[in-house]
């Protein structure tokens, strides 16, 4: 049946749809965009376990003193895109941002031996280089900028899958079901599962090395 009644009808029900629509297309652009964890004026949301610190000085965190652990308070995080964008100040400025942590840590080393961590050094071989699951994945070398320059670099969770990429290049895969290497030193991580959910945080690893983060976000 056609008639002026009839098209309003349908007029009426393809408006509400493009309604719908709209909102539903205004949700996922929203559940897209960054969330900012660093606000780029101080540590609120931020806490540090272990002798080193971070200062924040032009808008980005930067490593001072010994071994520490900056881990984010708020949530834990899990099937997302953890997003930092770093410098280092030399080639051996090491640094790292943990993943996966079960727990808030309440020592410097919790993050290693209880989660990921993503390594940040440049002089480091493929199984400790910047974006290596740290002595658990190997990365590929190459694709990190000269000290002084920024970095981006996404490591997106999904499930027990890792993937982590350094300046647009995907350079490492893990899965935690994979076969990792026998531990052979004490400072090494301790082999074992890690949570698909978990929280995050970087690391200030000696008093020589500096490194700075601009931003920390996670989508």
């Amino acid at each position: 049946m056609t008639g002026p009644g009839a098209r309003a009808r349908y007029n009426g029900r393809m408006l509400r749809f493009s309604l719908f629509s709209s909102f539903v297309l205004l949700g996922l652009l929203k559940a897209a965009e960054p969330v900012q964890l660093f606000n780029g004026r101080d540590l609120s949301g931020w806490k540090m376990v272990g002798p080193g610190r971070f200062e924040v000085e032009d808008g980005a965190l930067k490593t001072v003193g010994g071994m520490g652990l900056l881990f984010f308070e708020g949530k834990a995080f899990g099937n997302a895109t953890v997003r930092v964008v770093f410098k280092t100040t030399g080639e051996h400025s090491n640094s790292g941002v943990f993943i996966r942590l079960p727990e808030r840590p309440n020592d410097p080393w919790y993050g290693v031996h209880n989660g990921y961590e993503v390594q940040i050094d440049a002089a480091g071989d493929e199984w400790h280089c910047t974006g290596a699951l740290y002595s658990l994945a190997k990365a590929e070398k190459g694709r990190q900028k000269p000290a002084g320059e920024w970095n981006t670099m996404e490591i997106v969770l999904k499930g027990q899958q890792t993937t982590v990429r350094l300046n647009g290049h995907v350079i490492n895969r893990f899965h935690g079901s994979q076969a990792v290497p026998e531990r052979k030193q004490w400072y090494e991580p301790v082999r074992g599962p890690r949570p698909d959910v978990g929280y995050i945080g970087l690391q200030n690893h000696d008093a020589k090395s500096t490194v700075y983060f601009r931003e920390i976000s996670v989508r």
